[in-house]
């Protein structure tokens, strides 16, 4: 895992910095084990893990204004240092709009500015420490600094209400640390905490502007592929380039059995038209996308389907990914797996910074990567910031935009064949736009307390039921009743604050929820399937890409199958039009099969994880209950096995957090705790694992 560290100290100076940069309290000294320090005293700032040289840029205007980028930054050198005479002023905005994915941190004088990114892929987090405040890009670090608690009102709410930050707010699965919310800034003055968001946000109050679509995507085309080049166009530097030798083994056979990734530029050709997108993109730009220093140029970049015997039923999808491999620019490679890469079948991995349902299907996704490049493009994040969630219908009533509703109803209509369709989602969608976000909030909360979680089923079912502000997650069903109560009341303190409401249409707001949520999920699967010198690049959740992304008419995303068009717009833009038949065609049907499949062959392992359950022993579940219900969706009952993957998850990831030995930080004192009368054990843990 790799992280960025600081601190900002007060000007009274209650703690005390040593001249390498050791942060200090009481006499005693600490710095990040592992650590790159990128400047020094007053405020230090550390770069933590494997960092390749070409991500990590410092530039400096003199000893108290300077910036530091870290991760893939389309700027150049000439840029940062513009950017840095302008965040002099003040400015924000313009750290963010560089292309690529990364994290900015600009110092003018004491005034220490770290900016988030507008998906919440690269979170900003922040506790106070000595005095003044700690900040990095990772929770675990602040955790173990300040010998934090685990926090158990925030674990409730993300198995309850995941998708609500009313309920999750600013926290973070530990007492002490906090996140700065996607498309905000942490701006510390001389220890003192400031959060300041950058981006625009459109007015419930005020009609959403009327985009030309056509514009909207051709921007949409054009910030794609700057996210692309600015992966192409890096120096890429890969360690042991030939890992040794082994009788009967070429340099790229080592690599791949030594769990190395094949030196270049690769992308997924199955899992959807985005990754496939990507690929493509990535294949067709001028230059050479295989090329890696040392190795000579012309290579092809390295183009990975994952073909899943266990489950079957992908042979369409596998059919059209060999044919898009027929472009000389790619070479095409078939993952074949089995049932030992079912989603539940290796519930071993590393320890990751925060909880995420993807830990169970880890290993799934490592087999997967393992065949790939140094640097691997994936499709992640396209659904969320392209397609349209279903509250957006409300959105568009709002605007008076009815006429755009057809098209969209039409379909449900057609997918569930029943003539009511229309006036349910209809009379749903204005029922929406006329209810004010307190209620919304207020009403999920009563749902906690009297345990009102059945929707209908169906897609249309579905939509019905995230035409909302706010709703239960597919966990929440199994939750005790205490931590849906304590979830309830974290929701009506929020709708009862002052200031109420996110100044959102509910449509908006309810996709930016989701975003976030799924780009810390993706967050959390980039470090458990982790393979050494591999870096996975999203560029979909990148910050130039979701901008273009949300200027996109309502009424063009809301249209059935617009996601496939507007990528297909995007080739064609580039150049690319020979797309094979069914190309864009969902996907949905074999990853809802292989995660029923891995469930029912890891039955009695997950029973066996549930016998006595630390979740039990936090009073969030009951064991017999996850155990039945385990049990129950093994032999085929059409629960929501998505609510079984959290709770599956959290589970996994208290026992490696609590198993852990060790801290991120040398210098530490001795964290030697005893357990106070009357709290269990995990309750007294701290997250350091002592």
């Amino acid at each position: 895992m790799r992280w960025l560290v600081g601190w900002s100290s007060t000007a009274s100076g209650a703690a005390t910095i040593g001249s390498a940069g050791a942060m200090g309290y009481d006499g005693e000294t600490v710095h990040p084990i592992g650590s790159q320090l990128l400047w020094g005293d007053p405020d230090p700032l550390w770069a933590v893990g494997d960092w390749r040289p070409d991500e990590v840029r410092v530039i400096r205007a003199d000893a108290q204004n300077r910036i530091a980028v870290l991760g893939t930054c389309g700027a150049t050198d000439e840029e940062l240092r513009l950017g840095l005479f302008t965040a002099r002023g003040g400015a924000l905005r313009h750290l963010t709009a560089w292309s690529g994915s990364y994290t900015a941190v600009v110092q003018v004088g004491r005034r220490v500015t770290v900016c988030g990114d507008l998906a919440g892929a690269r979170p900003v987090f922040h506790s106070p420490w000595a005095g003044g405040t700690a900040y990095a890009t990772a929770a675990l670090p602040l955790a173990d600094l300040i010998e934090a608690n685990l926090d158990y009102g925030h674990l409730a709410a993300l198995l309850a209400v995941p998708e609500v930050p009313a309920a999750l707010h600013d926290s973070t699965p530990y007492e002490g640390v906090r996140r700065v919310p996607p498309g905000h800034a942490l701006i510390l003055r001389a220890g003192a905490r400031e959060i300041a968001g950058y981006e625009q946000v459109a007015s419930l109050a005020v009609a959403a502007p009327s985009a030309d679509p056509d514009s909207a995507v051709d921007a949409v085309r054009d910030a794609l592929v700057e996210a692309v080049r600015a992966r192409l166009s890096a120096p890429r530097h890969v360690p042991d380039i030939d890992p040794g030798p082994v009788p009967g083994m070429g340099p790229a056979e080592r690599r791949a059995a030594r769990g190395m990734p094949v030196p270049g530029i690769g992308a997924d050709l199955s899992g959807g038209p985005a990754s496939g997108t990507l690929a493509l993109l990535a294949a067709g730009l001028p230059g050479m996308p295989g090329t890696v220093l040392g190795h000579g140029a012309g290579e092809r970049l390295l183009a990975v389907t994952f073909n899943d015997l266990a489950v079957g039923g992908r042979e369409a999808e596998l059919q059209r990914a060999g044919t898009l491999a027929a472009n000389p620019r790619l070479h095409h490679v078939v993952v074949t797996g089995g049932e030992e890469t079912l989603p539940y079948a290796d519930l071993d991995g590393p320890l990751t910074d925060e909880p995420g349902p993807s830990l169970v299907s880890a290993a799934r996704h490592r087999a997967r990567l393992a065949a790939g490049s140094a640097d691997h493009f994936t499709g992640y994040g396209a659904r969320q910031v392209l397609d349209a969630h279903p509250a957006r219908l409300a959105d568009l009533l709002m605007d008076r935009k009815r006429r755009h509703l057809v098209r969209p109803v039409a379909a449900l209509a057609k997918a569930d064949g029943s003539v009511m369709v229309p006036a349910r989602v209809y009379s749903a969608a204005r029922r929406l736009a006329r209810t004010p976000y307190r209620t919304g909030v207020e009403t999920l909360a009563e749902r906690l307390l009297r345990r009102r979680f059945d929707d209908p089923g169906g897609a249309v079912g579905a939509s019905l039921a995230a035409l909302t502000w706010a709703r239960p997650g597919p966990a929440a069903r199994w939750l005790t009743g205490e931590a849906l109560a304590e979830v309830s009341v974290l929701l009506q303190g929020a709708a009862n604050r002052s200031g109420v409401g996110p100044g959102q249409r509910p449509g908006d707001y309810r996709a930016r929820a989701v975003l976030a949520r799924h780009a810390a999920d993706i967050r959390v699967l980039e470090q458990a399937a982790e393979i050494r010198s591999q870096r996975l690049h999203a560029p979909f959740l990148d910050n130039q890409v979701v901008r273009a992304c949300r200027d996109l008419p309502e009424a063009l995303r809301v249209q059935p199958g617009a996601r496939a068009a507007i990528l297909r717009t995007v080739l064609e833009g580039a150049g690319v039009t020979d797309l094979p038949p069914g190309w864009g065609a969902p996907s949905h049907a074999s990853s809802a099969a292989a995660t029923r499949t891995g469930l029912r062959v890891a039955a009695d392992e997950l029973i066996s994880l549930f016998s006595t359950p630390l979740l039990a022993q936090a009073g969030l579940v009951e064991a017999r209950v996850v155990r039945k219900a385990l049990r129950a969706a093994a032999a085929g009952e059409p629960l929501p096995l998505d609510g079984l993957a959290d709770l599956v998850s959290l589970e996994l990831w208290l026992r490696r957090l609590l198993s852990r030995r060790g801290t991120c930080w040398t210098g530490t004192p001795a964290r030697a705790r005893a357990v106070p009368a009357g709290v269990t054990p995990m309750r007294g843990a701290l997250a350091s694992g002592a």
